[in-house]
């Protein structure tokens, strides 16, 4: 009876020690926080802000997206770095931004546009990266900007990934009018 307990003991601990690894893998490694919209009105309403912590995304990242309806050329969609700079809302964040090179094409939901990386000076001197995104539908256009400490490159990558999410393109294609 007694070797019987301690097996069963034994067996029980090994169960629970191998269950461990597999609970950690389950969690989700990059976790989005929705926080408040932290810009202050202006004439456009306010869209939704997420945050990511160091360890999930590799820097503490703030990404923000809405889409202003009716803003958007309807022939040509976003055209250029130059549409991307005045309206990805990079200018929330800091009026002092600088792009590290030409923008390129993206995808975001099924709409086509533009996005493009940038240095940002911000009051706490700190290099922070930003990412400014604008995509159109129609005559309407989705804008979406991030930053974080360190390299715009890592921002990028947390940024599109949150993008990419099936939660948020869902959102997008609903706030966007293209289900």
């Amino acid at each position: 009876m007694r070797t019987w307990l301690v097996i069963a003991i034994a067996a029980l601990v090994l169960g629970v020690l191998s269950g461990v690894p597999a609970y950690e893998t389950s969690t989700p490694r990059e976790t989005w926080q929705e926080i408040a919209w932290p810009f202050p009105r202006d004439g456009w309403p306010a869209g939704r802000a997420f945050r990511c912590n160091a360890v999930a995304c590799g820097g503490d990242i703030e990404v923000y997206i809405r889409p202003k309806l009716g803003f958007c050329n309807c022939t040509t969609g976003v055209a250029d770095d130059d549409e991307v700079d005045r309206v990805a809302d990079v200018d929330l964040i800091s009026t002092q931004f600088v792009p590290l090179q030409a923008g390129k094409a993206v995808r975001v939901a099924d709409m086509p546009g533009r996005m493009r990386t940038y240095d940002l000076k911000i009051g706490d001197g700190v290099p922070h990266g930003a990412i400014g995104i604008a995509v159109s539908h129609r005559c309407d256009l989705l804008v979406a900007a991030a930053q974080g400490r360190g390299d715009a490159a890592v921002v990028q990558r947390a940024a599109l990934q949150l993008l990419a999410s099936a939660e948020t393109a869902r959102w997008l294609k609903f706030a966007m009018n293209t289900q």
